[in-house]
């Protein structure tokens, strides 16, 4: 495991003048929203009672344009942060996808899919969050400096009660980060399980294993329920504690100046303003009130999407492949062990290998989509070589057909010949092909076997050719096989001296 990446420190700092006008301009918004009831009550005291029409006009203009400046201010604000918000969920979301294509990384499809959007948009929210919590800050402080300037007892219960309540509250944040992260992990399990299930549908009905998937699919979706109402039950909890205690806290808040105002300590106008000041502080002691909550939520997503970027991806094999073929060789290769380590070897990153894995990878699209466009005539020859085209006959679209995401619609044999046409369509001067046609019947794979041969070792075409496979159709086209244990050479020759003269050749690949 790597550093951990700060993710909620580097999107702050990534969106920092943004953030830093957001936060500036919803703070001048809740600071007028503050002043609004302390320029209603001063225009009843100083206009209403006094019966100055020209005092009344002054103030009510003085009010619409406090509203016009806070009306502004919101909209600018709330453009920034959205703006910012946006491009700091789509940047996380172009990083995970850009760690899980690397062929090393092990990572499961349901943590992809909820960590590129469930955890990134959480992830991106504390943009928001943080100006929120800014202007109930602000707006609480200048509330606090209007009920002082009437009574210092009622400027004291926001200004003392206010820390206190959010002291308490944040005792609850651990705990809610951890029901979030649980949340997500499980989640992550019971997706990647149900991707599992709909890619192998058709292995497991032929084997009988559907209601086996089923139990196992029902366990982990269960486990999941179980977590996702454990963290809706704390969030639940938190929030009715946090709500309830800022409504009292407002409502004391107007009690207090009621009484005051009963006693004469306080005049009408003066009323209506710790009035007004109570009614709108349960906005900003809401937002500080759910803030430890926001933040939890926040974090915990922030460390599922640090926790990936931040893993070290399994280091490719080291060391050089065992053997190349000659120019125009077609060579086959039988790995009594560690088959797949050794076709990685050949994975140099050079233009003129092209290594086509045993699992082939399909895309939603069309099969031509997948195949990539070519000439007509080199197009009908790699699918003829394949045994693809069986695939594209047998659907009236052709080549057009629609394949589902990771071709799960389609057979593992029809998966396997499309993935091969498109090996074999891009003609590279060195094809290492890792069991090909295991998926395929044995007429099929015999036609394989020759259209390769045919297609990339005909007269003069300079193509090299590398199979790892036990197959003793692929083997028998070869013009060389090689015997590897543990990444040494232990036979030669050609698949039928093999055959009749090596015990240990026949057990490993005759069937």
């Amino acid at each position: 495991m790597s550093a951990r990446i700060n993710i909620r420190w580097r999107a702050v700092v990534r969106h920092r003048w943004r953030l830093l006008a957001g936060c500036l301009l919803i703070a001048l918004h809740q600071a007028c929203e503050a002043v609004v009831p302390i320029v209603i009550g001063e225009t009843v005291d100083l206009a209403v009672a006094t019966g100055s029409p020209a005092r009344l006009i002054t103030w009510i203009g003085l009010l619409c344009g406090l509203y016009l400046l806070l009306t502004t201010a919101y909209r600018n604000g709330a453009r920034q942060l959205m703006r910012a918000l946006a491009e700091e969920s789509h940047a996380l979301r172009l990083e995970v996808a850009a760690k899980v294509l690397d062929p090393r990384a092990e990572v499961r499809t349901g943590d992809v899919l909820t960590i590129s959007t469930t955890d990134a948009d959480h992830a991106s929210y504390l943009l928001d969050y943080v100006p929120r919590i800014v202007g109930a800050l602000v707006a609480t402080a200048v509330s606090a400096v209007g009920l002082c300037l009437i009574s210092v007892p009622l400027g004291l219960v926001v200004l003392i009660g206010t820390p206190l309540v959010l002291i308490a509250l944040q005792r609850a944040a651990p705990g809610i980060t951890r029901r979030v992260a649980t949340r997500q992990e499980v989640a992550g399990r019971a997706s990647s399980l149900a991707t599992d299930l709909v890619t192998g549908l058709r292995p497991l009905r032929g084997i009988g294993a559907q209601e086996a998937a089923d139990a196992r699919y029902r366990e982990v979706s269960d486990e999941s329920l179980r977590a996702t109402l454990a963290a809706a039950r704390t969030q639940g909890v938190f929030l009715a504690a946090s709500n309830s205690v800022s409504t009292l806290l407002a409502g004391g808040i107007a009690i207090l100046a009621g009484w005051f105002a009963l006693t004469g300590r306080i005049s009408p106008g003066e009323l209506i303003t710790v009035i007004g000041l109570a009614a709108f502080l349960t906005e900003p002691f809401g937002a500080l009130s759910a803030a430890p909550s926001w933040i939890a939520t926040a974090r915990a997503s922030a460390d599922r999407i640090a926790e990936l970027l931040g893993s070290t991806p399994a280091p490719p094999p080291t060391g050089t492949p065992p053997i190349r073929p000659a120019a125009g060789e077609c060579l086959g290769v039988v790995a009594e062990t560690d088959a797949a380590t050794i076709v990685q070897l050949y994975d140099d990153g050079s233009p003129d290998v092209l290594v086509a894995p045993h699992h082939p990878e399909l895309f939603s699209g069309t099969i031509r989509d997948n195949i990539v466009l070519a000439a007509d005539h080199e197009l009908a020859e790699a699918l003829r070589a394949s045994a693809a085209d069986d695939v594209v006959r047998a659907h009236p679209e052709g080549l057009d057909h629609s394949i589902a995401e990771r071709g799960s619609a389609l057979s593992g044999g029809q998966r396997q010949r499309l993935a091969l046409a498109r090996a074999l369509l891009a003609r590279p001067k060195l094809l290492v092909l890792h069991d090909p046609t295991t998926a395929v019947d044995a007429v099929t794979e015999h036609a394989i076997a020759r259209g390769i041969r045919d297609l990339r070792h005909g007269p003069g075409s300079g193509l090299g050719t590398l199979i790892v496979t036990t197959s003793p159709a692929l083997l028998a086209v070869t013009d060389r096989v090689v015997v590897l244990r543990d990444g040494r050479i232990v036979a030669t020759g050609t698949h039928a001296s093999l055959a009749a003269l090596d015990p240990a050749y026949r057990a490993a690949v005759l069937r």
